[in-house]
């Protein structure tokens, strides 16, 4: 297989996101089943400590994909970022 020497975007992801949204990754709740496993993550709001700083962002950008991958995985999830 010959590996291209640009990577296009479009054509690479059209095939995921039309998956994802055929399976309603996108949606609020996905899983409606009452007797799916439950996943939550809840986080307090913000301290202001000092200057804002790429851990921050990263540990959003992780929270964020736990709960979109538990959901895809059946979880009913909450991920509930805390805001003042």
């Amino acid at each position: 297989m010959e590996i291209p020497k640009t990577y296009d975007p479009k054509q690479a992801e059209e095939t995921h996101y039309a998956r994802w949204e055929r399976d309603g990754c996108f949606a609020p709740e996905a899983n409606t089943d009452a007797n799916a496993p439950t996943f939550s993550i809840a986080i307090p709001p913000p301290n202001v400590t000092g200057s804002l700083h790429m851990g921050h962002a990263l540990q959003h950008t992780l929270m964020d994909a736990l709960a979109r991958h538990k959901r895809m995985c059946g979880f009913r999830t909450l991920w509930l970022p805390g805001t003042d």
